[in-house]
C-alpha cells in the first residue's frame, strides 16, 4: 500500500513540475543564463517551504503519514564537500538540461533523448557507489 501511495504522489508531483515548466529545458536554460526568474522562484519557494517545514517538524515531534516518528538526522557541517558537490551537480544540470527529478518526468512526457541522460545518471550513481569509500566525505 505504501508503494502505491508513493507512486501516486510521485505522479502528481511529476504532473505539477511538468505543468509549471520546471522540467522544461528552455526554462532551465533561461535560469542558467539569468534571463528569467521563473526557476529561481520555484526553487526559492521550495527552499523556504522546506526550511519552515523542517523547523516546524523538529519543534513539534511530527509523525509520518503512516504514524511513524519523523526523524531528521543532523548533518555534518562542512563547506568544501557541499561546495564541490553543488558545483558538480550544477554543471551536470546545466550540461544535461535537467536535474535528476525532471529526468523521469521528461521520459514520461515522451522526450526520448533524455534516456541518454538517465543512463548517464544511473552509471554515475553506480560509479559513485563503487568509489564512495575512497572519496573524502
Amino acid at each position: 500500500m505504501k508503494n502505491v501511495l508513493y507512486l501516486l504522489v510521485g505522479i502528481f508531483f511529476g504532473i505539477v513540475l511538468y505543468k509549471s515548466e520546471a522540467a522544461s529545458w528552455f526554462r532551465i536554460y533561461e535560469m542558467f543564463r539569468f534571463d528569467s526568474f521563473h526557476m529561481y522562484g520555484i526553487i526559492g519557494s521550495a527552499l523556504v517551504f522546506g526550511m519552515l517545514f523542517v523547523f516546524w517538524a523538529k519543534k513539534n515531534s511530527v509523525k509520518s503519514f503512516f504514524g511513524e516518528p519523523l526523524r531528521i538526522e543532523e548533518k555534518e557541517r562542512s563547506f568544501t564537500r557541499y561546495a564541490v558537490g553543488g558545483i558538480l551537480f550544477g554543471l551536470g544540470w546545466a550540461l544535461a538540461g535537467a536535474c535528476p527529478g525532471p529526468i523521469y518526468i521528461l521520459v514520461g512526457a515522451g522526450y526520448w533523448p533524455i534516456l541518454i541522460v538517465l543512463f548517464g545518471a544511473i552509471v554515475g550513481a553506480f560509479v559513485y557507489g563503487i568509489l564512495r569509500q575512497k572519496l573524502p566525505h
